[in-house]
C-alpha cells in the first residue's frame, strides 16, 4: 500500500492530497528514510511524520482495504509517540487559545491564518 493512501486510510490526515503534500515536503519518514507518496509500506514499518512542532511516530500493524472508521484505527497502527509530548502539545495548543485579549471578538480570517502560522512554524519555544 502506498504511504499516503495508508496515512489517509488510518485519518492521520484529512485527505489523501495532503498526506502527499506531507510527503512531498519531506515531513513523512518510513524506518527513517524520507519518502515520496509512492512509497509502499509492509506492516511493521515505522512511520514518523512532523507536525507543526510536534513529531508524532507510529508502527504499522495491517494495511486496510479502504478508509476507516476512528473505532478501528488501533487495528491498523500504534501510535509509539511518548505520552508527555502529546500532553505538552495539548497544553500550548491550549495556551494558544486564551491570546487574544477578552472582549475583541472573533479572530478574523487574516488573524487566524496568522495565528496557524506562528503556532505551526515553530516561531515560539516552550
Amino acid at each position: 500500500m502506498r504511504i499516503d493512501k495508508w496515512l489517509w486510510a488510518v485519518r492521520i490526515f484529512k485527505s489523501r492530497s495532503l498526506a502527499a503534500e506531507a510527503c512531498n515536503k519531506g515531513k513523512v519518514t518510513v524506518n527513517e528514510q524520507v519518502v515520496k507518496p509512492a512509497r509502499t509500506i509492509k506492516t511493521t514499518d515505522a512511520i514518523t511524520f512532523s507536525y507543526g512542532m510536534l513529531t508524532r511516530s507510529f508502527t504499522v500493524l495491517a494495511l486496510p482495504a479502504n478508509r476507516v472508521s476512528a473505532a478501528l484505527v488501533k487495528d491498523f497502527c500504534n501510535e509509539t509517540t511518548a505520552p508527555d509530548l502529546l500532553l505538552k502539545h495539548a497544553a500550548m495548543r491550549k495556551a494558544t487559545a486564551v491570546w487574544r485579549d477578552k472582549g475583541s471578538g472573533r479572530p478574523t480570517k487574516k488573524d487566524r491564518r496568522e495565528l496557524d502560522d506562528f503556532i505551526w512554524e515553530g516561531n515560539f519555544e516552550i
